[in-house]
Formats: structure tokens, C-alpha cells, sequence
């Protein structure tokens, strides 16, 4: 079990405080539309899905063999049985004549009177009488030996997918059995995604040879617009904002009514002059936190009036290092996301870590709870990136989750420690 994690620093709110506020806030898209369920891979149900049948529908056979009376063999013997019928899958067959054996296939029906099935290969042939192949058992199964029971997978009127689950390949699978062509689903979550910074230059406008300096490539736009479509939001990059009060409140107006969150990464740190902050109280209202947590401590939820329609449009701003801003949307974005997508409050927060072994030292830990980008190794342990700064995009890249290392605490090599995969915090 995780330990409890020791406050943070007076000022700094707990990660976890901060994740209630965001789910508290987070009401699910209200709108929904119905999607054929072949296109279904990643949505949020919007209704449960009810199933209309029982699955199986009726007792069938999970192994190609003979359908039989358990009873009859043990009076054959080991002698031959006559095979009275064939029964292959999507056929029924007829009731079970007393003294003989259905040659049946995979899924077929068991006939009325047969009370298990014996697999082929526990059988071999013993010749005819009076017109009909005898077969001879190795075996006297039991009753219900390789019987699937009608309903015994799915009753008819069970909630087999409750409303709020995020819909996979298995969740497809599963509502196609029970007849669903198409699924009511919440509509796709909308969020404009922009930056600000007279500082940010796109790749492929300016040459590396050709930056001014203090120009920096917006590595942080290509991250999040991918973070975003991954979770399956409709997303509209709205590029980079002129760095002009003016220019960022017409930006977050327009982009207020078209969408459900406005996500920006840089320019919530305190005391930092931005245009960001006082566009966004002008237009609703802003919170900044400082989290205790590392990298990532300044992160910002607000709001945006919509005009007229008496409705707000979420904000959100991250942390202009790439490694806090990645690091934030995973621990606190995408939960808020999921939310909003409707997907169930305990399922929406973070993904329960696994407990490794560190391969690494830690002499000293931070004041605050510290998230190290880590690997696993080929040993089964994990291997620390030697250069954990906020700044370094380099770590997210070569490691594959994280280290969630409470206040205060060094690790020695050899330590157990909590650690949360990349694939849990982008699922």
C-alpha cells in the first residue's frame, strides 16, 4: 500500500487537493451522440448499455467432440456407441436419442438429453452397426463437461456497460455480442490549445542557424496537442498568441465559445508578468496554485465568461518548462479530461502505481513530493535518468514513467518505490 505522503510546505497545496478541486469542477460534457459502434474506440458512454439477450444464448459446446448421456457410456462400458446425428455450429439439433452419442462442433447447440461433451481426441472409431459409425471413449466424463450454460457470460436486462466507462477494443467486443450497431456516447471534449511568448518560434519558420537570442522552439505546443488527441479531444490549435494584453483577451474571448477548455502552458509562476493572468480575470476568473510537487509547482484553473449565454469555458495553464508541463498534464490535465468526458470520478483520477525495486540512489530528497522520470531495466529494477531538470524534455523521452518519491525521503539502491508507467498516465 502507498504511504501517505507528508505535507507539503506552508503555501503549497497537496497534489491530491489539487486533483479533488479539478474533478469537483470538472462537470461531464452534457451533449451526446450516437456512434456506430465500430467507431466507438476511446469514447465515454453516455448511457448504460443494456443487454437484450442472454449470452449464450443456449447451452453449447466449448470443444469439438460428442455431445453424450453421461449415464450411456458408463453402461457401454468402453464399447462402441452408435453416433445418432451431426451437429455442426448455427444448427439445432434433435433431442438426444437414449443409447447414442451427436457428433457436435464448437458452439453448436447441445441437444436436449445430452449432459456433457467428451473432445474429439478422447474418442476413436469403432465401426458401424445397423447403418450408423460406432465410436469408443477413453473416458466417462462428468456432467457438464465442456458445456457452456445459457446466460452464464451475460443475463438479458444486465447492465453489461455502465454509463462513464471508457470504451476499448474489449468493451466494443462485448457490446457487438449483445446486438449493438451503435452506442450513445458523450460528444468529444473541445479544447483550444494555445501558447504566448514573444520568445516561441515554430520549427520550420526559423533554421536552428537563423534563432535570435533567447528564441526558444515551442516543443510544448506538439506535446499537449498530442496529449489531448490521444485522450480523444476535438482539438483546435489556435498557435501562438501575439504577446499582447489586447491580442490574448480577443484569443480567450473567441476561444471561450467554442470550446469546453482552454489549455495554455507558460506564465503561471508568481510574480511573473504575463498577459495570460490579468486576460483571464478580466474575462472570468483564475486560481493559481502552487503545488507541492516536483517538477510542476505552478498550475492555474479559472474560468471564462461565455457571452450571453451565462455558461464558462474551463481555463487551464501549465508550467512553461516542457518537463512540468508534461508532468502536470498527466497527474492533473488528463484526470480533469476524463472527467469532463464523463468518465466515472474514481476511474478518472490517477492509476494505482506499481511497487518496483529503485536501481538507483537518492542521497537527499526534495522538500517537495518529487516525480523522477525513470526506465525499467533489463534486470526488472528501475534506472533513473541522470538529469531530472524541469527543463529537460530528454527525460520524458528515454524513460517510460515515473518515480512518485514522497517529501523528504532518499533512496537507496535496492528500495521499493511507487512507480506509475507512461502507458497507465496516457491510457
Amino acid at each position: 500500500m502507498t504511504a501517505p505522503h507528508a505535507a507539503p510546505r506552508p503555501g503549497l497545496m497537496l497534489l491530491e487537493d489539487a486533483l479533488a478541486q479539478l474533478l469537483t469542477a470538472a462537470a461531464p460534457v452534457a451533449d451526446t451522440e450516437a456512434v456506430p459502434t465500430f467507431d466507438a474506440d476511446g469514447r465515454v458512454l453516455a448511457q448504460d448499455v443494456v443487454s437484450a439477450l442472454d449470452v449464450p444464448g443456449h447451452d453449447n459446446t466449448s470443444m469439438d467432440g460428442y455431445a453424450v448421456r453421461a449415464a450411456d457410456l458408463q453402461a457401454a462400458a468402453g464399447g462402441g456407441v452408435p453416433v445418432s446425428q451431426r451437429i455442426p455450429a448455427g444448427h439445432w439439433g434433435a433431442a438426444l436419442q437414449p443409447g447414442t452419442v451427436a457428433r457436435i462442433f464448437t458452439g453448436a447447440p447441445v441437444p436436449a438429453g445430452a449432459d456433457a461433451v467428451v473432445m474429439q481426441e478422447e474418442a476413436e472409431p469403432a465401426g458401424e452397426a445397423d447403418g450408423w459409425p460406432l465410436v469408443r471413449f477413453k473416458t466417462v466424463p462428468t456432467p457438464g463437461q465442456w458445456i457452456r450454460r445459457q446466460g452464464e457470460d451475460v443475463r438479458r436486462g444486465a447492465v453489461v456497460l455502465p454509463q462513464g466507462t471508457r470504451l476499448g477494443p474489449a468493451e466494443l467486443g462485448l457490446a457487438a455480442s449483445i446486438g449493438f450497431a451503435h452506442l450513445t456516447v458523450t460528444r468529444r471534449v473541445r479544447v483550444a490549445l494555445f501558447s504566448s511568448g514573444d520568445e516561441l518560434v515554430m520549427p520550420g519558420d526559423v533554421p536552428p542557424e537563423h534563432m535570435k537570442p533567447g528564441a526558444i522552439y515551442n516543443s510544448n505546443r506538439f506535446f499537449l496537442r498530442a496529449l489531448l488527441q490521444r485522450l480523444g479531444c476535438e482539438v483546435s490549435d489556435l498557435g501562438i498568441v501575439p504577446d499582447q494584453r489586447e491580442a490574448t483577451v480577443a484569443a480567450l474571448r473567441s476561444a471561450a465559445e467554442a470550446h469546453d477548455l482552454i489549455l495554455t502552458s507558460g506564465g503561471v509562476s508568481v510574480g511573473e508578468e504575463d498577459h495570460i493572468k490579468p486576460a483571464v480575470q478580466q474575462l472570468g476568473g483564475l486560481d493559481l496554485w502552487q503545488i507541492g510537487m516536483k517538477p510542476g509547482k505552478p498550475f492555474a484553473h479559472g474560468w471564462v465568461q461565455r457571452a450571453g449565454a451565462g455558461e464558462r469555458c474551463h481555463f487551464v495553464g501549465l508550467p512553461g518548462n516542457p518537463v512540468s508541463s508534461f508532468v502536470t498534464f498527466l497527474l492533473l490535465v488528463r484526470p480533469f479530461v476524463r472527467r469532463l468526458q464523463g468518465v466515472h470520478a474514481p476511474s478518472a483520477g490517477l492509476p494505482l502505481p506499481q511497487r518496483l525495486v529503485a536501481h538507483f540512489d537518492l542521497p537527499k530528497g526534495d522538500k517537495r513530493r518529487e516525480f523522477l522520470r525513470v526506465r525499467r531495466n533489463a534486470d526488472g529494477g528501475l534506472s533513473l535518468f541522470p538529469n531530472q531538470s524541469s527543463g529537460v524534455l530528454t527525460s520524458v523521452a528515454w524513460g517510460d514513467g515515473l518515480v512518485d518519491n514522497p517529501p523528504g525521503r532518499a533512496i537507496a539502491y535496492g528500495d521499493p518505490v511507487d512507480y506509475l508507467s507512461f502507458d497507465s498516465l496516457l491510457s
